[in-house]
């Protein structure tokens, strides 16, 4: 066994394909019960697929809702989701340990982040660069086997990116988390001397945000949020205020903030008191972007939509393209790193629990590497 070095003098194993033990993965076993260990063959990879034995995967609020098997869509409705034997896991990093005959651009123990968000490749959507929008999907720990197991197949190198010297923990959740965040950023109008963006929610994405807000686009955001030590956590990352969302005047200090609203709100919850409080504290010609999924229905009179001149839009992860953008930040060194959570992947369960509960401070990780 060979070892490779990794950021700041951490070391990995490099495992050969044949050392392996067989491969074994976290799967579901229905809405909301417990996950399983299941044991199989290690696969070979086929044509330009790349195996990657999994160092770390990130746990998402998506996860949680996978597991639960339901999306609420407010006044009652729900979206069913719930699939027995699914591969959570799409936050995901691993060392490649094996190629295809026509994958090319990787070589043996290369670490790797893996691009998840994987369309079909010939559709008009995907043609444009938008595979994170395809609706013949094959979305690593969704529709394919994710990070919740400990070897990952990615159907070819052009969804591998190399994360430079990032603490491998801290690089996989650019696969989603940080990914989503840039994306959203990306759909914010300029800011003019005057303007403001506001950030809801300071949980894990919020604060991925704040980050990229800052390191990379040059806005420092307000944060909102109904917990006061994540807002503490954000004012201390450098947000320019902290509003706790459960105070009755929230939006009207946010308007007193923002000189009478904001020009842009990113809303990382997706709940109705989310997004009613984020419809609340935008400005005329204003932008509302919801990311988060917590579910609930979005209430507006239609009149005011054009009265307002108000845009609202929904960001669903990013690009590959976004991801080539973010991933070239992260190897120079330009995206401060947020707090990780590091568990074993035994603790998946009560990861998604915690998630769940709102209990997870940062980003919750599983580590394959100890």
């Amino acid at each position: 066994m060979s070892v490779a070095q990794g950021y700041s003098g951490y070391t990995f194993p490099l495992k050969s394909l044949e050392a392996e033990t067989p491969m074994k993965q976290l799967q579901t076993t229905g809405a909301g019960t417990p996950l399983a260990w299941v044991e199989g063959p290690t696969p070979e990879p086929k044509g330009a697929e790349v195996l990657l034995r999994t160092v770390a995967c990130g746990v998402c609020h998506s996860d949680v809702h996978l597991h639960d098997g339901v999306f609420d869509l407010g006044g009652g409705k729900a979206l069913p989701v719930a699939r027995e034997g699914m591969t959570l896991g799409h936050e995901i990093i691993g060392e490649v340990v094996a190629l295809g005959p026509e994958a090319e651009g990787v070589a043996l123990g290369d670490l790797r982040v893996a691009y998840p968000w994987i369309g079909c490749g010939t559709c008009a959507t995907c043609q444009r660069g938008d595979e994170q929008l395809c609706l013949a999907p094959a979305n690593l720990g969704i529709q394919k086997a994710g990070g919740f197991g400990d070897h990952v197949v990615v159907p070819h190198s052009r969804y591998l990116f190399d994360p430079g010297t990032t603490d491998p923990k801290l690089a996989a959740t650019y696969a989603c988390s940080g990914l989503t965040t840039y994306a959203a950023l990306k759909r914010v109008p300029k800011l003019l001397e005057g303007d403001h963006l506001v950030l809801v929610g300071a949980g894990g994405l919020g604060m991925m945000a704040l980050a990229i807000a800052q390191a990379a686009f040059g806005i420092t955001p307000i944060m909102v949020d109904v917990d006061d030590e994540k807002l503490d956590a954000a004012k201390a990352a450098g947000a320019a205020e902290a509003v706790n969302a459960t105070d009755a005047d929230a939006a009207k200090t946010l308007k007193g903030l923002t000189g009478g609203g904001a020009l842009a709100v990113i809303d990382f919850v997706g709940s109705e008191p989310s997004s009613a409080l984020a419809l609340a504290s935008l400005r005329k010609g204003g932008k509302l972007i919801v990311v988060g999924m917590y579910g609930g229905e979005l209430r507006f009179p239609l009149p005011f939509l054009p009265m307002q001149a108000r845009t609202i839009e929904g960001n669903y992860v990013g690009s590959l393209q976004d991801m080539d953008e973010l991933m070239a930040l992260v190897r120079e060194g330009r995206i401060p790193p947020v707090a990780i959570d590091s568990r074993q992947p035994d603790e998946a369960g009560a990861i998604l629990a915690g998630l769940k509960a709102g209990q997870i401070r940062g980003r919750a990780v599983l580590s394959y590497e100890g």
